[in-house]
């Protein structure tokens, strides 16, 4: 069939296609010079590319079927005969309504008749071929109205659906009583069209937008209700059909009714209307919190859960690295989780020998003290932790990309199920990325990473490191940490929901408080509880923190019983 439908004046010999581009059902076309179009998409394709694919082949005019293309506007007229649109299941009222014709062939609805108006005049009509499935124009469509704006001035409510049968059907479908109009040629020149027509909508109090549920469609939907002032849009969620008219012809009228008074006012995405939330509100948060396995901690956190962030930091040497791996073999003994282990200052095999020494409550990583076990306690201690089958390392040390350490979490989460990602630690991770600007590079790196566990849901415990305090006391001599010390970028503290330092007098005159460490809640988004929240204590025979008592309180008592 050749024809010609008037898509900025020129000419198409084929239209209604699929396109293989994006997938729409109907939005291609393919011209008489032989190129491709999707209005949906805006794809082309050269005639060279179409002959190749053998689609060329049948562009010869067949002249009886022939609707010339009409370059004025002049002699335009509906030339056809009211009737029910009995392929499109809609009733003779409905057509004469919007002022749709057919024409007839051997007995048979070979063409509808479409009206488009400009000014109150009649400027043009869009002639579908049924059997073809195609469309031609006598007139020009440029500029003109919606189809069917004539028809209504105002209301409370106006539909805007993709084409000219679903802007009949939606009619019908809603008791003949609410404005419905369409634009000029599906969701590829949907913007256009309303943009051509805002001025109509204002005396319109809601504007409910029905287009088609593929993606196209959908798309084109947003677009046309961000044209409108806040809170006028709605958009509909056809959840059974396509389209308003395959509505009609299932007979899915109050199905469709339905969807349509359920329809939602348009937010951009990532805003949520507050009426609209009590379906979040009223959901109970299902995650569980894992307590941690010092009492004074969970006081101030509740413990620790999955799609949360936890960021540990101290000064060199103060035990990240021993509290991390109590919390990896607290995880494996008292949860089913599995977790993804990511230390890249130490081997896998320093790794599992730090999980096997707590379990042994021996630091293994001695060798006089990993010699004095039998291979069969060895082998115990190793099925209890790294054997239990939820222990993931990642075989790597020293510095890594940051593609690469996105890409093995997201890899342990999918592929192993991890629940919880210890990643040790942010800066030498940091010193394997491109660039010179530390601040930058760890803004990146941590908005990538809150990203990753609010999409994954993983629970993740990063290691940071301090910058040096002012004043003459530092770190390694207890001066108390804060969150403007973390090193390189505010994001650490602003993207963490909570951070937890560690505070020890390497240097103190008293051997028992060289090993005692403050345990400092600089931030907790779940309760909002920040201060010291308990004391831990290094056994260097054990390797193992134990939770204590506030060593100065322990001094105070002593004093008054001297």
């Amino acid at each position: 069939m050749l024809g010609y439908i008037d898509r900025d004046d020129k000419g198409w010999a084929k239209t209604n296609l699929p396109c293989p581009n994006c997938g729409s059902s109907d939005a291609r076309s393919i011209h008489t010079d032989g190129h491709a179009f999707c209005f949906s998409c805006q794809k082309y394709t050269s005639a060279e590319v179409l002959k190749r694919n053998g689609e060329l082949e049948d562009i010869e005019p067949q002249q009886d079927n022939v609707i010339p293309f009409n370059q004025s506007n002049k002699g335009i007229s509906m030339d056809g005969m009211f009737a029910a649109l009995t392929d499109r299941s809609i009733k003779e009222e409905t057509a004469k309504k919007y002022g749709v014709q057919v024409r007839y062939r051997d007995g048979q609805i070979s063409q509808h008749l479409y009206p488009y108006y400009k000014d109150g005049a009649l400027v043009a009509k869009k002639i579908r071929n049924v059997e073809e499935k195609s469309f031609v124009a006598d007139g020009s469509t440029r500029g003109v109205e919606l189809f069917g704006q004539h028809l209504f001035s105002r209301g409370k409510f106006i539909t805007v659906v993709e084409g000219e049968c679903d802007c009949m059907a939606a009619y019908e479908l809603l008791g003949s009583k609410w404005p419905v109009v369409s634009v000029v040629n599906g969701a590829g020149s949907a913007v256009k069209d309303i943009k051509n027509n805002l001025e109509y909508f204002d005396d319109f109090d809601s504007v409910v937008i029905c287009f088609d549920k593929d993606k196209p469609g959908q798309e084109a939907a947003k677009k046309v209700a961000e044209l409108f002032q806040p809170g006028k849009a709605k958009i509909m969620n056809l959840k059974l059909h396509k389209d308003a008219n395959d509505y009609l012809r299932e007979n899915h009228r109050t199905e469709f009714s339905n969807e349509w008074w359920e329809a939602k006012t348009y937010t951009p995405e990532g805003i949520l209307a507050g009426i609209d939330m009590w379906g979040i509100i009223s959901e109970r948060d299902t995650r569980v919190s894992v307590p941690y396995p010092w009492q004074g901690l969970n006081d101030f956190t509740y413990g620790f859960r999955q799609q949360e962030l936890v960021t540990i930091t101290s000064g060199s040497g103060m035990g990240k690295s021993t509290l991390v791996k109590e919390l990896e073999h607290h995880i494996i003994k008292t949860t089913d989780d599995s977790v993804g282990l990511l230390h890249y200052e130490e081997t896998p095999r320093v790794t599992g020998l730090g999980l096997m020494s707590i379990e042994a409550n021996k630091r293994l990583i001695l060798p006089d003290v990993l010699d004095s076990l039998s291979k069969e306690e060895e082998f115990e201690l190793f099925k209890k932790t790294l054997g239990s089958g939820r222990v993931f390392l990642h075989d790597h040390f020293g510095s890594t990309s940051e593609d690469n350490l996105i890409n093995k979490i997201r890899f342990m989460v999918n592929a192993y199920d991890v629940k919880w990602v210890i990643v040790d630690h942010l800066s030498i991770v940091v010193s394997g990325m491109e660039g010179d600007n530390e601040r930058q590079l760890i803004d990146r790196l941590m908005t990538k990473l809150r990203t990753l566990v609010h999409e994954t849901g993983v629970g993740m415990f990063l290691i940071s490191h301090l910058r040096r305090p002012s004043g003459d006391a530092g770190h390694e001599r207890g001066a108390e940490v804060s969150l403007s010390q973390l090193r390189g970028s505010h994001a650490i503290a602003q993207l963490s929901d909570a951070v937890i330092s560690l505070e020890r007098d390497q240097q103190h005159e008293d051997k028992e408080l060289r090993s005692i460490s403050k345990v400092r809640v600089l931030k907790s988004r779940y309760t909002g509880e920040t201060g010291i929240a308990c004391y831990l204590k290094y056994d260097k025979v054990t390797g193992r923190m134990y939770e204590v008592d506030n060593p100065a309180e322990d001094a105070a008592d002593d004093e008054d019983e001297f």
